[in-house]
């Protein structure tokens, strides 16, 4: 299946630059990889409106032959800038393992290795290879924090961190002197410079009217007050009820180390809520407030149509095609999988999701939809079973009361 073509943003010594990559396809048999270049040298450009001005005027470069290609030159400034999940920052390499080894250290960290990989591998970069060969915990890093844990975790993290310190400036002088800014049209260039200025107006101007509409329309009553969100979710057993809530934007669950507790009723979970304070949510400062009100018998589990989220069926629609699944139903899954494997410090979800997997692919077309991207084709057998695999895995982090 042929994957996408992505904007991404990598941060060198010379400052944010922006480039295209391809992550891996099959083609005729073969797999590939590749980056917007020539052979050994990569092309960057300062922003995506010189990236734009470029792909829609250059005639030949390592990605023209890619069976994506043909759309590339037609798409929209916005289109060729990169997203959030896109931007790695090599530079801050250093300053990151500096921090202690926790979710989003050794995620960030996973993320900007991988894509270094890449361009080792694309590049032929031997110094990058032999630099990041010479610690273990490189290749450990898309296992999570697992491996960094205990007296020997902390051994093979603090070796990278040592490797960090003496060698990384040879990565980033490996990856500097393939790196090349190629001159771009004058009139392409103008006219993308217009739409990036049009782009970052409208995204000015739709931040102020979201906050503008936060502010008109915040929730109210008693769990918009505590900061906690009751929430159900329908799977092939039934109707299940739990608690949810974001401390320092992120998830906790009403349960204990990575055990959601939930319950077949809102009036069962009311009561159990009465009865122990031995899960996670109790370090909430409101907590006090909900078991006063539960145990006085006046809590109502209401729960808001955005946190009602139903497995049962999607992985039936999944193996249809794209067309046959409902956005809405596929984003909130996604939200309630990426939250539970989060709390419990789980990279399975996230690892599935990445746009270079098959699944992560699917899941990127159906949310963000663009008529220029490539479709997924059929057959869909390992999408369904890599979301069977997170939906058994999440069902299996629930015990019913």
């Amino acid at each position: 299946m042929a994957q996408d073509i992505v904007p991404i943003e990598l941060g060198l010594t010379q400052g944010d630059v922006v480039t295209l990559w391809a992550p891996r396809w099959r083609e005729e048999g073969e797999e590939w990889e590749a980056f917007l270049g020539d052979e050994e040298a990569l092309f960057v450009f300062p922003d995506a409106a010189n990236l734009a001005a470029f792909v829609r005027t250059a005639e030949e470069h390592d990605l023209t032959d890619h069976p994506a290609w043909h759309v590339v030159p037609g798409l929209g400034v916005g289109d060729l800038s990169p997203d959030d999940n896109h931007q790695f920052d090599l530079v801050g390499v250093p300053e990151l393992v500096a921090e202690e080894p926790d979710t989003w250290v050794i995620g960030e960290l996973a993320d900007v290795i991988a894509i270094v990989r890449s361009l080792a591998d694309v590049c032929e970069l031997e110094k990058v290879h032999e630099v990041l060969d010479s610690a273990e915990g490189f290749a450990l890093l898309p296992q999570g924090t697992l491996p960094f844990t205990g007296r020997e975790g902390v051994a093979l993290w603090n070796e990278l961190s040592a490797v960090v310190s003496e060698k990384w400036d040879e990565v980033l002088d490996a990856i500097d002197e393939v790196v090349n800014t190629p001159e771009v049209d004058e009139k392409a260039l103008a006219v993308a410079q217009e739409e990036l200025a049009e782009l970052e107006a409208a995204v000015a101007d739709d931040t102020a009217s979201d906050d503008d509409s936060e502010d008109a329309a915040a929730p109210t009553g008693f769990w918009a007050e505590a900061g906690i969100d009751p929430i159900k979710i329908i799977t092939s057993t039934g109707e299940l009820y739990t608690l949810r809530c974001y401390l320092d934007d992120k998830p906790l669950f009403l349960g204990h180390r990575g055990k959601i507790d939930v319950f077949t009723s809102p009036r069962a979970l009311a009561r159990y809520l009465v009865e122990t304070d031995d899960h996670d949510l109790a370090e909430v400062t409101t907590w006090n407030d909900v078991k006063v009100k539960a145990t006085a018998g006046e809590l109502d589990v209401e729960v808001d149509d955005d946190n009602v989220y139903v497995l049962l069926g999607l992985a039936e629609d999944i193996e249809e095609g794209p067309d046959a699944i409902d956005p809405t139903q596929l984003d909130l899954v996604v939200e309630l999988l990426e939250d539970a494997a989060e709390w419990a410090e789980d990279e399975s979800v996230k690892d599935a999701l990445v746009s270079s997997e098959s699944l992560g692919w699917l899941v990127s077309f159906v949310l963000r939809p663009d008529p220029t991207r490539l479709a997924p084709s059929a057959p869909f057998d390992a999408e369904v079973t890599a979301f069977r695999t997170l939906t058994a895995t999440f069902e299996d982090r629930l015990t019913t009361h």
